[in-house]
């Protein structure tokens, strides 16, 4: 009875070690673990802030060439490195880094016109002159929208913001 009792202790112990070194190997991997660049975190150690939306072209405030630039905040205890190379770790509620967005840039038109005029005359290519495409609202209005296609395919993409001349 003794030895079989030597036995299980002997091997619950055994089974501790085996454990303890299982943790013990795997948090010095993900302790040794260099620090990454502030960019290359992931999702869920960071949370970007919603940019500020222009109310006539419904894009972000700051959309040029295509991109706009968010504030983006580690999650605290995040620890990071500067594109200067300096470390720092977040306490959740300084900006980290700028990300840049995709944003389609509407040239100035605005976007509500542009809709309205699609959906109410764009049989005549009414939405294409005032885009800037005369080519393309002249061929809309002499084949009266494309009998029609052309005008319902032209108001799901500008009212999706797709359309040539608001990418």
């Amino acid at each position: 009875m003794a030895s079989s009792w030597r036995q299980l202790v002997c091997l619950r112990s055994g089974l501790w070690i085996l454990i303890f070194y299982y943790v013990y190997s795997h948090l010095k991997v993900v302790l040794a673990e260099d620090v990454d660049s502030c960019e290359n975190l992931r999702l869920g150690q960071y949370l970007c802030k919603d940019p500020k939306i222009d109310e006539a072209t419904q894009e972000p405030e700051n959309c040029r060439e295509k991109t706009a630039w968010v504030e983006c905040l580690p999650a605290p205890n995040i620890s990071c490195r500067f594109s200067n190379g300096t470390e720092f770790r977040f306490s959740g509620d300084e900006v980290g880094f700028n990300k840049t967005i995709t944003c389609r840039n509407v040239s100035g038109y605005s976007y509500k016109v542009a809709v309205a005029l699609s959906l109410f005359l764009g049989w005549l290519g009414a939405d294409r002159f005032y885009l800037g495409y005369p080519a393309l609202g002249l061929l809309k209005f002499c084949t009266v929208g494309f009998c029609g296609i052309g005008t319902l395919i032209d108001f799901i993409l500008i009212a999706m913001q797709v359309s040539p001349s608001v990418m």
